[in-house]
């Protein structure tokens, strides 16, 4: 059995396939993974689908990445969006591009974009591992020692960690990357919960999945203001959908415990504009009770939810006075919660935090504390919005670090 290496990859998953892809070019190379099968997580990345990426320019990549979004600028100039687009297409992937720039294979089947990635692994001759656990990594002289539960010692010269983050549990999500880091003298910016539902003190049981069309969510925390307008989505006691975990990711690293987070249900009408409507159509309605009315305005759970909470008293509309008008009028504008915290980080879609990037070579993804150490993915704090942004992230530090190893760059 073949244990010696040229280049070694930890992490089976976007990151560490196309890492694989590229060093196998020039080198000999193994992939070590505890899980049964490869790209476990992409299995699940969106909805089953798999967003690859967005068919965008560099620019909206770093517009759309929350943290570290400068040392992401070498490794997307050097394989961009166009550029994965053009791999998986080369490599026999038909793709697709939807609503937001969001590139999905054309079969709408992640099990495509593996198979995918694995042809192109076995093309080039690349050794895998499945179902091993890793004892303990040294680096004695230039050589890694990477020593597995099972008693098998393999040794490299370079070795890339592709390890992911702490997101879903069940994809093998663990913090073996970080505690590695750390050995070899890393420091890990603490992970937390990042695209992930925003869990609320107020008993919300009753709004279980009432979906909100074009609102605005927007909250001030250290007196800096964050907004988001779109799609909003209740559980039982969170606020999720995509305007809720976009905002997650940019007040994660925030105090945000019992800080108010509002909804705007009618972003598109001022104050005047909503006072002339009420004026209008409570004389055209008079004789319709307001709590009726409400239905007309929101959904009915929410309007019964908005009902219970705002206190005005059902009456007809003429019966409305002026500070009615303005209580309704305030809280749909601003319709309050109060925060208790993110939700879990298994639940988040991408971790937030990882091996600090000051220490990274972002034109190489090695490490400036060991010499041809390598990090890429998830393992690294750097995070991004939805929209494929994530796996831009994860193509292009692996073939970065691929390309590195492999002495291509």
């Amino acid at each position: 059995m073949e244990t010696n290496f040229d280049v070694i990859i930890i992490g089976g998953g976007a990151a560490g396939m196309m890492a694989g892809i590229f060093a196998s070019e020039k080198k000999r190379v193994l992939i070590i993974d505890h899980n049964e099968k490869l790209g476990k997580k992409l299995y699940i990345t969106g909805k089953g689908k798999c967003n690859l990426t967005n068919n965008s320019e560099v620019e909206t990549h770093l517009n759309n990445i929350v943290t570290n979004s400068k040392f992401m600028y070498s490794a997307l100039n050097n394989f961009t969006a166009q550029d994965t687009i053009n791999f998986f297409e080369t490599n026999g992937l038909k793709t697709r591009t939807e609503r937001g720039n969001r590139v999905f294979p054309a079969s709408d089947k992640s099990s495509d974009v593996i198979k995918c990635l694995v042809n192109c692994l076995n093309k080039n001759g690349v050794k895998v591992t499945l179902n091993t656990e890793i004892k303990s990594v040294t680096k004695q002289g230039d050589v890694f020692h990477i020593l597995c539960m099972s008693g098998v010692e393999y040794t490299c010269n370079s070795l890339i960690v592709a390890t992911g983050g702490l997101s879903y549990a069940g994809t093998g999500a663990s913090d073996f990357g970080f505690q590695l880091a750390k050995q070899f003298g890393h420091k890990i910016v603490k992970p937390v919960s990042a695209l992930c539902p925003i869990v609320v003190n107020d008993d919300v049981s009753a709004l279980n999945g009432v979906s909100l069309r074009n609102v605005t969510l927007y909250t001030k925390i250290g007196g800096k203001s964050y907004s988001q307008f779109g799609d909003l989505l209740f559980t039982y006691n969170s606020l999720t959908g995509p305007t809720a975990l976009t905002m997650s990711s940019l007040i994660n690293k925030l105090n945000i415990k019992n800080q108010t987070i509002s909804i705007d249900f009618k972003p598109a009408l001022s104050q005047e504009k909503l006072e002339e409507k009420f004026k209008r159509e409570f004389v055209t309605f008079a004789k319709k009770d307001y709590k009726n009315y409400l239905y007309t305005l929101l959904p009915a759970k929410m309007a019964d939810y908005f009902y219970n909470s705002v206190g005005i008293k059902n009456k007809k509309l003429a019966d409305l006075t002026k500070a009615d008008r303005n209580i309704l009028i305030t809280h749909l504008k601003k319709f309050d919660f109060s925060i208790k915290s993110l939700d879990n980080i298994n639940v988040g879609i991408v971790t937030s935090g990882g091996v600090d990037v000051k220490d990274i070579d972002s034109h190489t993804c090695m490490s400036k504390l060991v010499k041809n150490l390598y990090f890429v993915g998830e393992v690294l704090d750097v995070d991004a919005l939805t929209g494929g942004f994530n796996l831009q992230i994860a193509w292009s530090t692996g073939v970065l670090a691929g390309k590195s190893a492999a002495n291509l760059t």
